[in-house]
């Protein structure tokens, strides 16, 4: 079997109502679909994805950059692939565009060998566990008002979720603490609840933050300040009982390691796209795995659900609906909100073609 073609498709995938985190406005998850045939009639599914479709076309053009390293290649050679894509984006470095274009094509790759071998991608890397814990992040903006903030909790758990997340922010401790309770007193005391304060807060108001948020038994408080300062992390979390959870926003396994080697998060939780796809995800989960610390994901829920299948310290699974419009099939809950892993091939999630023409872009 050989590679014949990669073919991409831009859709816009607007959100029902604008979301406000603590540092932009959030209007749609516009991607760019990978596609990747093969000469018998087989082809592999992927994306990436911009917030509110910025630089969208650049994304796709380094996409399609990649296509003369796939061509007639063996799909089950597919290591040979990223081997010589990491070689070919140096010049511009592994991270940024780059990293996120080639994040595209490898998860086309690993949805392929799925679908030849006829495994789901969970059984072909050895699967640990059939359903994975899941939380719902699709909600409890900084834009909704306390009432809104209770009612969405309580409609998170009526579909199911025994784990929520809400959004903190760069406001006065009081605000941020009316809001946590209203949401705990909402769901009560056996429900998990995170925070997330998408990167507002300076060191010593997280620290402040943190210590007055404990009351409220937090399953973690995630990344309180700018990605890129690993020390304030650790910091931070060594000065709080509740666990800090961070690493979407960090590029690759090698800064995944930088994260654990500084004992900058108890939990760590890395991005499909930012780390140039599953296959350095699963370098990232056996790194954390090696220090003893709890792995997560962020986004991609479709795709990240069946690689935490297969890692022995998953924790839980981020529950985000923005690309549900364009899947023929959704993620499902057991009783006790957990998200099922399918049996179906590949990452188990097809695009519904139909939806993908009424959304291109």
């Amino acid at each position: 079997m050989k590679i014949t073609a990669l073919r991409t498709e831009i859709v816009r995938l607007p959100l029902p109502r604008p979301i406000l985190s603590a540092i932009f406005e959030i209007r749609s998850a516009d991607a760019v679909l990978v596609f990747i045939d093969t000469d018998q009639g087989v082809t592999g599914e992927g994306l990436c994805f911009a917030i509110n479709g910025n630089r969208l076309a650049i994304l796709r053009d380094m996409v399609r950059s990649l296509e003369p390293l796939l061509i007639g290649l063996d799909p089950t050679m597919a290591a040979s692939f990223y081997k010589r894509a990491w070689t070919d984006i140096a010049f511009f470095g592994h991270g940024g565009l780059t990293v996120a274009g080639l994040a595209g094509v490898d998860t086309a790759l690993w949805d392929l060998r799925g679908r030849i071998a006829g495994l789901n991608v969970s059984r072909l890397l050895g699967a640990a566990a059939t359903a994975v814990p899941a939380y719902a992040s699709g909600g409890l903006w900084l834009s909704s008002s306390i009432d809104e903030l209770q009612r969405e909790a309580a409609d998170f758990l009526a579909r199911g979720f025994r784990a929520i997340k809400m959004r903190v922010g760069p406001r006065p401790v009081p605000w941020n603490i009316e809001r946590v309770r209203a949401v705990r007193e909402a769901i009560g005391p056996d429900i998990k609840l995170m925070a997330d304060a998408n990167q507002s807060l300076s060191v010593p108001e997280a620290i402040r933050l943190g210590r007055a948020l404990e009351e409220f038994d937090l399953t973690w408080f995630e990344e309180p300040v700018p990605y890129w300062d690993h020390a304030g992390e650790a910091e931070i979390a060594a000065s709080l009982d509740t666990p800090l959870a961070s690493g979407e926003t960090e590029y690759t396994s090698r800064g995944m390691l930088a994260m654990l080697q500084m004992k900058s998060a108890d939990v760590l939780m890395p991005d499909l796209q930012r780390m140039g796809g599953p296959t350095e995800f699963i370098r990232a989960g056996h790194l954390a795995a090696s220090f003893d610390v709890k792995l997560s994901s962020h986004l991609f829920s479709e795709m990240s659900l069946p690689l935490l299948a297969a890692a022995p310290n998953a924790y839980i699974l981020e529950h985000m609906p923005w690309f549900e419009p364009i899947y023929a099939q959704r993620i499902e809950l057991d009783n006790e909100g957990r998200a099922i892993v399918p049996d179906r091939p590949g990452w188990g999630f097809s695009f519904d073609l139909e939806a993908v023409r009424r959304h291109a872009g």
